[in-house]
């Protein structure tokens, strides 16, 4: 597929249009990523209007990345406390088994 012939979608972050290659099926992903993207900068943009754009997205970025860093670390949390639960349950289940 040509670059022409590529499928687009316009988004818009601080007021700034852009059009983005998307497939149709990604397009409402690509969207709400855009909106949440456009959230994080106004809010930067925001506490320092003598910020450039660059470093509003740096920022931006950096602030995104560290909210994935802390929701994966607080499931790989849960998910080991669930492999707790199920070997303490196994455990509970083999010792309640009546022996023959």
């Amino acid at each position: 597929m040509t670059d022409a012939s590529r499928p687009t979608t316009d988004i818009t972050l601080l007021g700034r249009s852009y059009v983005i290659a998307c497939e149709p099926d990604q397009q409402a992903k690509l969207e709400r990523a855009a909106r949440y993207l456009d959230r994080a900068m106004s809010g930067i943009q925001a506490q320092s209007k003598l910020l450039g754009t660059e470093r509003i997205a740096i920022m931006a970025a950096l602030n995104i990345t560290h909210e994935l860093l802390e929701a994966l670390d607080a499931q790989r949390a849960g998910e080991r406390s669930l492999d707790e639960l199920s070997a303490r349950l196994e455990r509970a289940l083999a010792d309640a088994a009546p022996q023959r």
